[in-house]
């Protein structure tokens, strides 16, 4: 236990769990001024996705800014990947609405927020601990897909309603359709005439992060450069742009009522406190607050983190990316955010990249990001007033339509077809049952199909004579023997046996694992072999997968490595076999 602790201390240790101890020291005034531009122009990104994300959530606006800035400061310290923004993110936002929507009725949402908030981060925390990384690695490709495209459309779904300026309601797709199409008389020009607008602007404005004047292998001028990069920065900075205008263009109709807007955020910033827990006077219990909770406390973790590390993994280039480190960040992040009463959040993919491509260079960045917010929260909460729901719900719409991944479909039906049967029935499970259950059918699908290759390795039979002209009938499988799989091979290895009456060689080349049920089944093999008096020998054996077999000390059990020695053991065999006849004629 003392050495443990010795070795946690190591200066590889605490520098391992302190990432910013590798770079800071290093830091120079050209990341300085890198992670400046970054962080200011992720900063007007957050700002106005925050608003929005919030509504995703079912909570007031200002909750998402609350989100948005101590998680940022503390992620410096821990977190690997110098292009995660931590903060309120559209899945997080869904999934927590997903938890809390039938405790919002009540008024109780934003205290349960926050304590889920506070729980997401002790169980990535624990997870962090323990080094229960490799939980995410069980999670797929083809089912993140589908879990990522359905919670795009549930996202783009839950907006419709500020669109057209109705009310509405409902966890799951057809909920939401219900909904939405029980409403539509009541819907309102001004507030849909300006989301489809705002919706039209902003997909205009992303194209322009990707106008370059001038060609790519010529020196380009002053004015040239100063060009494209204000192009660039009008296009990046899209959303803060639109509802900026919006604001302003709110501000002088509001008397009119054309819009729905958001309304009063109070000013300054929150209150640095515990989360509640217990609620409602006392009267509800921590363990009732959890109950209330149900599975969303499990489910928003683990998803956090599939997100987040999917994040780092798609700007790590090449390098190795620490899951369990992550954990650790994120989950104090979490912790911390719980503390000026946040809701659960992650880093977000869409900021990712746009930090990336400002050209951030550590996660210094992420401290102006957090300056940017914390002014917000501080001197500009009473613009936000006049903000239309419309605008923030094009915002939201504009930003996840490209989060449904129909170019992966392609890919993997090139690739492996049998791998769209997960992928799609995660998605269609995650519109039309809670997102929880759905990722579990495709994460239970991904099991199905590693256990049914598990139990049925492919097998190659082959007749093979040696170079004195016996025949043998060699055996493949391709992978290990384990309890699932050894009754097929055993079955496979006596029918073809008993066909052929040839001896038998099983290539053990590509065994690499093995158990006691395998050990029993290869000791029943061999007796049955030897009552037939059919030769059996094992290729290339690992002396670990032999000692399992010779655990439980089968008779007859031959081994050998080279193939010379095949020759000795089948002439051998078969000297063996004329004597037993020979005896048994003179009986």
């Amino acid at each position: 236990m003392e050495n443990k602790f010795r070795r946690s201390l190591s200066i590889r240790n605490v520098l391992k769990k302190f990432p910013i101890l590798n770079w800071l020291p290093k830091y120079t005034t050209t990341d300085a001024l890198g992670d400046l531009v970054a962080g200011i122009t992720v900063g007007l990104t957050v700002v106005p996705q925050s608003l929005a994300y919030a509504n995703i959530a079912g909570l007031p606006p200002q909750y998402g800014l609350y989100g948005s800035f101590l998680g940022a400061f503390m992620y410096i310290f821990l977190g690997s990947c110098k292009d995660v923004p931590m903060g309120p993110t559209a899945i997080a936002s869904l999934l927590t609405y997903q938890t809390l929507h039938s405790l919002n009725p009540d008024g109780l949402g934003p205290e349960y927020a926050t304590l889920l908030c506070f729980l997401t981060g002790v169980i990535q925390l624990f997870m962090g601990l323990a080094g229960l990384g490799i939980v995410i690695d069980f999670i797929s490709g083809p089912v993140s897909s589908g879990f990522t495209s359905a919670v795009a459309l549930l996202i783009i779904t839950s907006q419709l309603k500020d669109i057209f300026g109705i009310p509405g309601k409902g966890t799951t797709f057809p909920e939401m359709m219900g909904n939405l199409l029980s409403n539509i008389q009541g819907v309102r020009s001004g507030d849909t005439i300006l989301g489809i607008v705002c919706i039209v602007v902003l997909l205009l404005m992303r194209l322009l992060a990707d106008v370059k004047i001038g060609k790519e292998d010529e020196e380009l001028s002053l004015t040239k450069r100063v060009i494209n990069k204000s192009l660039w920065l009008i296009g990046t900075s899209r959303n803060a742009i639109l509802v900026l205008i919006c604001g302003i263009f709110g501000y002088y109709v509001y008397s009119k009522n054309w819009f729905l807007n958001i309304g009063y955020i109070p000013p300054g910033l929150p209150q640095v406190q515990f989360p509640h827990f217990s609620a409602e006077n006392n009267t509800v219990s921590f363990i009732e607050m959890i109950r209330r909770l149900g599975s969303g406390v499990i489910v928003v973790p683990l998803i956090g983190v599939l997100e987040n590390i999917a994040i780092c993994k798609a700007f790590a280039h090449g390098k190795v990316v620490d899951a369990s480190q992550e954990l650790l960040a994120i989950g104090l992040c979490n912790i911390g955010n719980s503390m000026v009463q946040s809701y659960p959040g992650t880093g977000s993919l869409s900021r990712s990249a746009v930090n990336n491509s400002s050209g951030v260079r550590t996660p210094m960045g992420s401290v102006y990001t957090g300056i940017l917010v914390v002014l917000a929260l501080l001197f500009f909460t009473p613009c936000f007033t006049y903000i239309p729901r419309a605008c923030l719900a094009a915002v939201i719409i504009a930003a996840v339509v490209f989060m449904v991944e129909v170019r992966v479909v392609k890919p993997i039906y090139r690739s492996k077809k049998s791998d769209l049967i997960p992928g799609l029935a995660t998605f269609v499970a995650c519109l039309i049952l809670p997102l929880e259950i759905g990722i579990l059918i495709g994460i239970g699908l991904n099991l199905v199909s590693i256990l049914y290759h598990a139990a049925r390795p492919k097998i190659s039979i082959e007749i093979h004579k040696t170079r004195a002209g016996i025949e043998y009938l060699l055996i493949t499988p391709d992978r290990c023997l384990i309890f699932p799989s050894v009754d097929y091979v055993r079955n496979l290895v006596t029918k073809h046996s008993m066909k052929k009456e040839i001896p038998v060689v099983i290539d053990c080349s590509h065994i690499y694992g093995a158990d006691f049920t395998a050990a029993k089944v290869i000791e029943i093999l061999t007796q049955d072999f030897s009552r037939r008096k059919q030769g059996l020998f094992f290729y290339n054996l690992k002396p670990s997968i032999a000692a399992i077999f010779e655990g439980v000390q089968p008779k007859n059990f031959f081994i050998y490595y080279d193939k010379h020695e095949l020759d000795n053991l089948l002439r051998n065999n078969l000297l063996s076999e004329i004597c037993i006849e020979k005896k048994e004629e003179i009986r």
